[in-house]
């Protein structure tokens, strides 16, 4: 019996394979994954310095540990060369490995804007637990970060960093913090959070090139002509689901790769889930979202199939300077907020055209009326 084979061991694979293990003893499952295959939670990676915590720290379990508890074959260093959906088989460097069904649990990658200068190569992003230890061994005995984006990822490390002791300059082209989830008033109240800590902003230019400074200090330039001289130089951008290998393969992609509501692809017996997948027209690299896929596929892979459905999926941001909790509305929504301010204490409802509440974004003291909202809110996917 050819096994299940599930490409990724980060959140999205490790979850369905804990899922299916609840319904499914025996079934043969193959991890790959190009990375060490240690176990860890993606969230943490933002928190660590907060913690105090290394790498190693972070890792829940080695790939040997988790191939012993769920009896899976967990294959680390693997590069997977191809996918051909015709013969049911995933290309390797140097073979093959034919699967019954395939799980893509690719994932995103981060994205560096499009920098010019000599030290571009010494920028970091952190993507998963290696980037993170390689991240943290950078700054040991160092001072001083420069962070370019202000969404989840900027504010969040930007925290944490500031709570490890580092001085922290934040770069921000959009004008404020979390310009694509919060209005702008919940947007001030984090950034007066963050600078309570130290954070010290650029909020409007564009970050140019990154420049080797004097001694072993980099310079990053703005288009505005300004210059921040840091040790360390972090991109926190974004994500972009990582597509190629679908795409090569032949699958629908659109900004994810395209899966109906049991999460199946375009191809017979391949599925896509997690930051990677678009689900009816939704991409959520959250991890409410990825949790109910995984449940919802592993029923799937175990014999009944089974629609995801995604209820109310609020998404905590962990900025403890200024607590933060947002449940965008549907894309393309017609409404306004309504907003109740008192400091960094933000209440900002988003109402449809007949007074329905479509979204929200809480920050401080607010953030204790989430399951109270959570209750008057339609579900983001029945």
């Amino acid at each position: 019996m050819n096994p299940v084979v599930i490409i990724g061991t980060g959140l999205a694979g490790f979850n369905t394979v804990k899922e299916l293990r609840k319904l499914d003893k025996e079934t043969p499952i193959v991890m790959l994954t190009a990375d060490d295959g240690r176990n860890y939670s993606k969230p943490m990676l933002s928190a660590g310095f907060t913690k105090e915590k290394t790498a190693d720290d972070l890792c829940m379990a080695t790939p040997e540990k988790v191939a012993e508890q769920f009896n899976v074959d967990v294959r680390t260093g693997i590069h997977v060369a191809g996918i051909d959906t015709a013969a049911k088989r995933v290309l390797l460097p140097d073979d093959h490995l034919d699967y019954s069904k395939l799980v893509l649990a690719l994932g995103a990658d981060t994205w560096t804007p499009p920098l010019e200068g000599d030290a571009v190569g010494k920028v970091f992003s952190v993507n998963d637990l290696m980037d993170y230890g390689k991240f943290r061994t950078a700054l040991e005995g160092k001072k001083k970060v420069t962070i370019l984006g202000g969404g989840l990822i900027g504010c969040e490390f930007a925290n944490d960093l500031s709570n490890g002791g580092f001085q922290v300059e934040l770069v921000e082209p959009m004008g404020r913090c979390l310009p694509l989830l919060l209005p702008e008033a919940a947007s001030e109240a984090v950034g007066n959070g963050l600078a309570e800590l130290g954070v010290k902003f650029h909020f409007g230019p564009l970050a140019k090139a990154v420049h080797h400074g004097e001694g072993d200090t980099l310079v990053t330039e703005l288009s505005d002509g300004s210059k921040i001289e840091s040790d360390v130089v972090l991109s926190a951008i974004g994500l972009r689901p990582r597509i190629s290998m679908a795409q090569e393969a032949g699958l629908e992609t659109n900004r994810g790769i395209i899966t109906d509501k049991t999460l199946r692809t375009s191809a017979e017996d391949v599925y896509a889930l997690g930051d990677c997948a678009e689900v009816q027209g939704h991409v959520l690299p959250y991890v409410l979202p990825l949790m109910a896929s995984a449940r919802a596929l592993a029923k799937t892979l175990a014999g009944e199939t089974t629609e995801v459905s995604y209820g109310v999926m609020p998404v905590t941001i962990k900025t403890p300077a200024c607590p933060v909790v947002v449940c965008p509305a549907a894309e393309g929504s017609e409404g306004d907020w309504e907003i109740q301010a008192d400091g960094n204490t933000v209440q900002a409802l988003f109402r449809g055209k007949d007074g329905s509440l479509l979204g929200y974004a809480l920050t401080g003291d607010a953030v204790k009326e989430k399951m109270k909202l959570n209750k008057e809110l339609p579900a983001v996917m029945p």
